[in-house]
């Protein structure tokens, strides 16, 4: 792994269930996700995907890259153009650092209106800086949202 290099892309169809299903898995009510007519009351086109599932995604995809022994260490994403039902969401990345076994890989998610997500995620893999605790960090929106050191929320 060295910098530069390029992830394969993946391509995501954003369908009405993964929508749904997303925000019920992360425990997300909001009507926004789920309920059509709701969304369109308040603004929106259609129901639209929830950043925790944009997070699972950015996360699945790193994952699938380096294998299952890799450890997300930091996940700092920012949503843009809203993933609505019908669309197709096509994750990119691209290493950006390397170091002591991690590697800092900058990702981006784009759809038919423009860059849905974009940000950063820290990963170590096979035993090295992935070994050394089992604690991760999840940063979105420049707020932490997870910490795994306890599973709770952090303020």
């Amino acid at each position: 792994m060295r910098p530069g290099v390029e992830l394969p892309p993946l391509t995501i169809p954003v369908t009405r269930t993964l929508i749904v299903a997303g925000a019920l898995a992360s425990r997300d009510y909001q009507d926004v996700h789920h309920d059509a007519e709701a969304a369109r009351e308040k603004g929106s086109p259609d129901i639209f995907m929830n950043i925790l599932t944009t997070n699972g995604l950015v996360g699945r995809y790193i994952t699938d890259h380096f294998g299952p022994r890799c450890v997300l260490r930091k996940v700092a994403i920012r949503l843009g153009a809203p993933n609505y039902p019908g669309d197709t969401m096509v994750l990119r990345g691209a290493v950006d650092e390397v170091a002591d076994g991690t590697a800092v890989v900058r990702v981006t998610g784009e759809n038919g209106l423009g860059h849905h997500v974009t940000g950063t995620v820290t990963v170590a893999w096979d035993g090295g800086a992935a070994a050394v605790d089992g604690g991760a960090t999840a940063v979105v929106g420049g707020a932490v949202t997870l910490d795994g050191e306890d599973g709770g929320a952090a303020a």
